[in-house]
């Protein structure tokens, strides 16, 4: 049994339920992994770690979409979403830290093989934007639009469709990433990705949330891990 203490649980819960939700795919079972993972005890270890010890070996026998392994997607998620060093992701999933990095290194080279889709980015700030442009097009991708503002971000998935969406938070004087993806999903069913520099505050366990964020500033092989999921195993984020 772990000797996390409670405080270190409350701070760990925000990254945990963002690591289960993107293993799940959606935010009701991502939540209820995460409780499931404290209801059945944690292993010893530090709080973050512990937590994601937990989620994690409730998908160890789940298959995952391929070209990945579920150990190839949950490494990849716990060292490019997480953050994690390869040494701690290791002993989150219970291998070595020689083993972690040639299955990390299967993993990285079977994403670029996956799967590709239509992406609608909304995102306000022009050098921001043009980056993700080029990242999820070098991911395999293809850009259908880019929006600045709510309104643009609506008239673009009407005219053009989406089969995932990369939206901001805050857009600025053009609205709320949220308000316009809720906006859309009235129309069209499509997994999205937030983009934040707050990902806690979208990780209370309040109410409805997204399934699948990003932190602000991010790396390629971030967004190429969570779009793969988004498009694999996400379901629409928002009711």
């Amino acid at each position: 049994m772990s000797g996390v203490t409670r405080n270190e649980l409350v701070a760990a819960l925000p990254y945990a339920r963002r690591y289960a939700r993107a293993l799940a795919g959606n935010q009701k079972a991502g939540d209820a992994m995460v409780a499931e993972a404290l209801k059945r005890g944690l292993p010893d270890l530090p709080g973050r770690l512990a937590l994601y010890a937990g989620v994690t070996s409730l998908t160890d026998e789940e298959p995952a979409a391929p070209p990945l392994t579920q150990r190839g997607k949950q490494l990849l998620l716990l060292t490019a979403l997480e953050e994690l060093p390869i040494g701690d992701a290791a002993q989150v999933i219970g291998i070595s830290a020689e083993s972690a990095a040639t299955e990390l290194e299967t993993a990285r080279t079977a994403l670029r093989g996956a799967a590709a889709t239509h992406v609608l980015i909304i995102e306000d700030e022009p050098v921001i934007a043009m980056d993700l442009q080029q990242l999820v097009q070098r991911c395999g991708h293809k850009v259908v639009g880019v929006a600045s503002s709510e309104a643009a971000a609506v008239r673009l998935a009407q005219k053009h469709g989406a089969g995932l969406i990369l939206a901001d938070v805050n857009l600025g004087r053009g609205g709320d990433g949220i308000n316009a993806v809720r906006r859309i999903l009235e129309t069209i069913q499509v997994p999205v990705i937030f983009v934040t520099a707050y990902p806690e505050r979208l990780l209370t366990a309040e109410g409805l949330e997204p399934a699948f964020i990003m932190s602000k500033p991010f790396d390629p092989l971030a967004l190429s891990i969570s779009t793969y999921q988004a498009v694999t195993a996400g379901r629409v984020p928002l009711a």
